[in-house]
């Protein structure tokens, strides 16, 4: 993975192996990054996805393995209560389906994806200050904490 930062954005190119989600982790602690968004294009080989059950609180997982192109990504990272780097990724994959020959498409929650080619992201700081993350009891999950109007 490598990546170059200009004018308030990281560019992230991530080469075969390496696991996105990781990725962005490793590139946000490195710069000290609080918060950001970010967004991306590439090709995966092993994918899971997820899908809320709310009423389980948890995530039916979807999971597919071969050639994927990551044909979306986008997301965010923000900072919770504990100081720690959470994301919240959606991801949309195409891939062949070998016995129909149709093109088919698998999207959700993103948990991990694994790069087979390469895969493109840019990351987008929050510079003035961070968004953090907070328990909502009406909804049963965590969002985002935006404190101070802007």
């Amino acid at each position: 993975m490598e990546y170059k930062k200009m004018s308030g954005r990281i560019y992230i190119r991530m080469n075969k192996g390496d696991e996105v989600i990781a990725g962005l982790q490793q590139v946000c602690q490195e710069l000290k990054i609080k918060s950001a968004t970010f967004q991306g294009i590439g090709a995966c080989d092993q994918v899971i996805v997820g899908t809320y059950i709310p009423a389980k609180q948890e995530f039916l997982q979807h999971e597919r393995n071969g050639m994927l192109e990551m044909v979306s990504l986008q997301g965010n990272i923000v900072t919770n209560d504990k100081e720690e780097l959470v994301e919240h990724a959606h991801g949309m994959f195409s891939y062949l389906r070998q016995e129909s020959g149709e093109m088919t498409y698998l999207g959700g929650h993103l948990l991990s994806a694994w790069v087979s080619y390469t895969a493109e992201i840019v990351l987008d700081i929050v510079e003035d200050g961070y968004i953090g993350q907070q328990f909502d009891p009406v909804t049963g999950i965590n969002v985002w904490k935006l404190e101070g109007k802007s």
